[in-house]
């Protein structure tokens, strides 16, 4: 009866855990959709609101680490289920990290005073969007069912995100070349870009993630990344610039 009693209880925190992340999950592609519709519109008022978002994302990821922690200490899992509550903490960091750079998207809003825009840019920046939204999307499905096949196929899909992205950044270069009164804009949408770059690199994150907490084991593949500019070398990481 205890060992039954003990199931039960571990099982309750598990899926206290999931609805969290499955709470945290929806935010973060909400957010990152709502920064770059108001990139697009250049709505300054949503732009804010994306920021003022952000604090939700972090409660929600301290909540799932205290809660990840109480039941390690209470529960002591193994193997699989300790891997669960592991993978967890993991996907929590991550989703943290996709809303700082959804924050960062909303804060350059702002910033685009600019009369020019471009339509063939921000197209190519809404693309990029929706691809990467259908990355967090599938993903966060995939973690939810423990659906390796589906993660697999996103971990592999990152490639094109980075060719996307490569692309805006020669079209950016392209049009600041031709008048420098549209650097100051260019060199904005370059980050937004960036910003949107990594959170596809987050998706595959999760990815491997889900691979971790089936399989037992890192994935050992390298994964696939497309072309980069220097730019994109250079451009700052989540932990740079997206812990403003």
């Amino acid at each position: 009866m205890v060992l039954e009693h003990t199931s039960k209880a571990f099982d309750s925190d598990l899926q206290e855990l999931t609805g969290l992340a499955a709470e945290m999950g929806g935010l973060a592609e909400r957010q990152m959709v709502d920064a770059v519709d108001a990139l697009i519109r250049r709505d300054i008022a949503q732009g804010n609101a994306v920021v003022a978002a952000d604090a939700e994302i972090d409660r929600l990821q301290r909540e799932i680490e205290e809660r990840a922690v109480l039941t390690i200490a209470r529960r002591q899992p193994m193997a699989v289920d300790l891997r669960a509550i592991v993978g967890a903490m993991r996907l929590a960091t991550d989703l943290e990290r996709i809303g700082d750079l959804s924050k960062n998207i909303g804060k350059r809003v702002a910033a685009l005073d600019s009369d020019f825009q471009p339509m063939q840019l921000m197209r190519g920046l809404e693309h990029m969007t929706d691809l990467v939204q259908s990355q967090v999307r599938a993903v966060l499905d995939a973690y939810a069912a423990q659906d390796l096949p589906a993660a697999l196929a996103v971990w592999s899909g990152d490639e094109e995100v980075d060719a996307i992205c490569t692309s805006l950044f020669r079209e950016l270069l392209t049009y600041m070349m031709e008048d420098p009164r549209n650097i100051s804009f260019c060199i904005h949408l370059m980050f937004c870009a960036k910003n949107i770059e990594r959170i596809g690199d987050h998706a595959t994150n999760i990815a491997e993630t889900v691979f971790y907490m089936i399989e037992g084991q890192q994935l050992a593949e390298k994964r696939p990344k497309g072309d980069v500019t220097s730019f994109t070398r250079a451009a700052p990481g989540p932990q740079a610039e997206g812990r403003q």
